[in-house]
């Protein structure tokens, strides 16, 4: 079946049939293992040819000095940078003392396959040496969501041509050479060779190896063993070797035709700021006993069984689009690989496919990822939360050397230091502490977990709070005034009363009062007073939200629609991303959108619109947004379905999802963009399935765009899953564990017990679709009616007309 740029279309896995060498670094992102604290990038096993190896450890980082032309007080000092640690895939193979590289010789069959049902990636060559040779290697390869530290991988090779010798060497490399993809030459010496050896060691057939970086002062450790098979084999030799960088077991076989050498190697990964060198080799042994006792053939068990119940939960459905069946089904499944088990660590931006953003997490991990994971894994949801409550002490302390009370959060960070050396953007963006916010009310209403609430959540709602109230006054003529700051579109910077940063802050001070009303004695261990919940209260109910009397609109912020607008129709398409074209300042003092920043405040907050301001303020903003980041098309997409337009929501729908599968912003092969990912699952759930969570209460508006027959979902809710299945005049509501669960359904009142509940849906309205700035429309998923849908299952779905190129400069990011 035709698929999207040499993907096989599946509806449980990606498959790419043939080599491309050209392709390889957007192959190594898109078929990236992890749990959410291994991660291991879809290098080959032999190692070369390569595009951009990386094996990273969540939260394992080197640091590196920010530049600076001129200093400036509260400036960071320090950057951040993941480090590509100790790799271990690597087993090199030598056919009758030929290396196998499928550079040379003639590969006769290639494909690979990441299965979403289980968890592996696998792959199998056919390959012929320069000397005419014949070899069938298959490999499969697994990061466990069962045993957190432990890799697992299976590389059988098979003969063709009758008896031949077989050599393979497997590896733990460290410090491999990778060249930085960086304009600046202090991160690019942070990372040659940022590790370094302080224990090795190797034994019949592991090694361990430990080593720490200079400035971070992190240690890690890395350990392998191995179960050897030889089936018709004979001579079998093995010999081990260990030096700082390296340690490399080798094993030589003669092998008959029919027979075949298999290799079973596991791989323990730790790291840690404090412990010692005899602790963190203890933990590696133990991984490695814990994947021994298990076996191959268990761990693959464990695999299929973890995400068994992950699909109950999570799965989507869609008829009529297979294409989009399996981008949202790829998307789902690395968002649970980015957040499955972090644990006590961030969900970068990337996760842990690639080195982009220097494996930094930002705001959208709470705002698009958190919000996926909270209805479809909570428990990796409470998990992110719980490293932001881990990080309080850097946000107090940032919010101290900024004059502020409370804790500010940083825009870009590993460890919860600021590591963003453009303030405008990051030190200004004080958003995201709305955006945790956000995320601890969703997850307390999804959950009812109060001793989670008890623990991090009203400690995070209360300290959140306290930033608003010192950074915002409240106006002599009327209205609670926050200054000076930068909201979600990064093409306006440092402005007054943004309207989605003002509608979250008060959110988060409505939801601090409430949390501390509930958990008393903990308030009073914050020594949150009575005096101080009025505060926020106050500041709460006169929060200013301008309004545009003569447009009729929300400017996005005060003043914004007084600007000029952007020349769209002079602007060539070459010349997008606009911020790597253009100078801030020219952009700052325009009307131009980089992604969703009203419109994300109409959703999140849509309890504050009526349904006639989201409509005008939705056809305003489209025509002013150019969607420069991957953030935006989801957004669009929930709003679109929303106000009526269904074909366009249908359209953003595939864009967010189909982002890394089509390389819409170019940058792919620096790992894959996580929020859009799961803003995909968003997109669908709360756009065509119109899924709202506002005070706590879930409602449905569910519609269909004309293309789709049918989408169904899954919601976990208060320890209660149901489905949800939408067809074009009708839903149907079924709880399939746990309950009852009550929801509205276009403002009528249901509960779900045991049978299904079937509704009507109301006639959709036909409303003409709204103008995107020139050229900058997304690519339509249909033709237009009339033109004939025969070919629209391989239409592109592209950012616009031609695809953008995206941004990692290391102060504003493309995302």
């Amino acid at each position: 079946m035709t698929g999207t740029r040499g993907y096989e279309c599946s509806p449980w896995q990606l498959l790419w049939r043939g080599l491309d060498l050209k392709g390889l670094t957007q192959t190594e992102s898109t078929f990236a293992l992890s749990n959410g604290h291994i991660g291991l990038r879809a290098t080959l096993e032999e190692a070369e040819p390569r595009g951009r190896p990386g094996t990273y450890l969540n939260g394992f980082y080197e640091e590196h000095p920010l530049p600076y032309a001129e200093a400036g007080y509260g400036y960071p000092e320090a950057g951040q940078t993941v480090v590509n640690v100790t790799d271990g895939k690597i087993i090199r193979l030598l056919v009758e003392d030929e290396p196998l590289d499928l550079r040379y010789g003639h590969t006769t069959a290639h494909h690979r396959v990441l299965d979403f049902r289980s968890g592996t990636l696998r792959r199998e060559t056919e390959w012929t040496s320069p000397t005419g040779r014949r070899v069938r290697v298959r490999s499969e390869r697994l990061v466990s969501f069962s045993q957190r530290a432990v890799v697992a991988i299976r590389y059988e090779v098979e003969p063709l041509d009758g008896e031949m010798q077989l050599v393979a060497q497997s590896d733990l490399l460290t410090n491999e050479p990778i060249e930085a993809e960086t304009g600046d030459p202090r991160v690019a010496a942070a990372l040659e060779a940022p590790l370094h050896c302080e224990y090795m060691t190797a034994a019949d057939y592991g090694a361990v190896l430990i080593h720490r970086t200079s400035r971070s002062d992190l240690r890690m450790a890395a350990a392998m063993d191995h179960e050897i098979g030889a089936p018709n084999g004979t001579g079998l030799r093995t010999d081990i070797a260990v030096e700082d960088d390296l340690a490399r077991l080798t094993v030589a076989v003669n092998v008959a035709e029919g027979g075949k050498l298999q290799l079973t190697k596991y791989l323990g990964y730790g790291w840690s700021a404090q412990r010692s060198i005899p602790a963190l080799r203890s933990q590696v042994d133990a991984a490695l006993a814990g994947a021994r006792q298990t076996g191959w053939e268990g761990l693959l068990a464990e695999q299929r069984q973890f995400l068994d119940d992950f699909w109950t939960s999570a799965d989507v459905e869609l008829e009529g689009d297979p294409e989009l069946q399996q981008a949202l089904r790829f998307a789902l499944f690395h968002v649970l690989q980015a957040g499955a088990r972090g644990e006590s660590r961030a969900i970068p931006g990337k996760g842990l496919t690639g080195p982009g953003y220097d494996g930094h997490a930002f705001w959208d991990s709470e705002t698009f990822v958190a919000q996926a994971l909270t209805y479809t894994l909570p428990g990796a949801a409470g998990d992110a939360l719980r490293w932001r409550h881990s990080t309080l002490d850097k946000a107090r302390s940032r919010a101290q050397q900024l004059g502020l009370r409370g804790s500010a959060f940083p825009w870009r960070s590993i460890n919860g230091d600021e590591c963003s050396a453009y303030w405008p953007a990051g030190t200004a963006a004080f958003h995201v502490n709305a955006d945790i916010a956000d995320a601890v009310a969703r997850y307390l209403a999804a959950t009812g977990d109060t001793e989670f609430e008890r623990d991090h959540g009203t400690e995070l709602l209360a300290e959140t709070a306290r930033l608003w109230v010192s950074l915002g006054h409240h106006d002599p003529h009327g209205g609670f005034r926050i200054d000076g700051v930068t909201g979600p579109d990064e093409y306006s910077a440092i402005v007054d009363n943004n309207v989605y940063t003002n509608l979250m802050a008060q959110r988060n001070l409505f939801e601090a009062a409430a949390s501390c009303n509930r958990q008393p004695d903990v308030a009073a261990r914050l020594s949150v007073t009575e005096h101080e919940i009025k505060a926020w209260l106050a500041a709460a109910r006169a929060m200013l939200v301008p309004y545009d009397d003569l447009l009729d609109v929300h400017p996005q912020s005060e003043r914004f629609t007084e600007h000029a607008r952007w020349n769209f129709q002079a602007t060539p398409a070459s010349a997008y991303p606009l911020l790597l074209h253009f100078p801030y300042f020219d952009l700052y003092r325009k009307q131009v959108v980089k992604q969703a920043d009203l419109v994300l405040a109409m959703h999140l907050r849509g309890d504050a619109f009526t349904d006639e301001e989201k409509r005008r303020n939705f056809a305003y903003y489209e025509a002013l947004t150019v969607r420069d980041s991957s953030l935006s098309a989801a957004t669009q997409a929930v709003l679109a379905a929303e106000c009526g337009h269904s074909d366009l929501a249908y359209d953003y729908l595939a864009e967010a999802a189909l982002v890394d599968l089509r390389d819409v912003h170019g940058n792919v092969r620096n790992g894959l963009h996580i929020a859009s990912l799961a803003g995909a699952w968003i997109a669908l759930v709360a756009g065509f399935g119109g899924m709202r969570d506002h005070d706590g209460e879930l409602s449905f508006r569910p519609r269909l765009p004309r293309d789709l027959d049918f989408i169904a979902f899954h919601v976990c809710f208060r320890q209660a899953r149901f489905r949800v299945e939408v067809r074009k005049d009708e839903v149907t509501y079924t709880l399939t564990d746990g309950g009852p669960v009550s929801l509205r359904h276009y403002g009528d009142t249901v509960t779900l017990v045991a049978e299904p509940v079937t509704l009507p849906l109301p006639e959709p309205p036909d409303l003409p679709r709204p103008a995107q700035p020139e050229g900058r429309a997304p690519q339509r998923r249909r033709p237009r009616p009339g033109t004939g849908a025969a070919a629209a299952a391989a239409a592109p779905a592209s950012v616009a007309q031609g695809t953008v190129t995206g941004a990692e400069d290391g102060r504003v990011s493309g995302r």
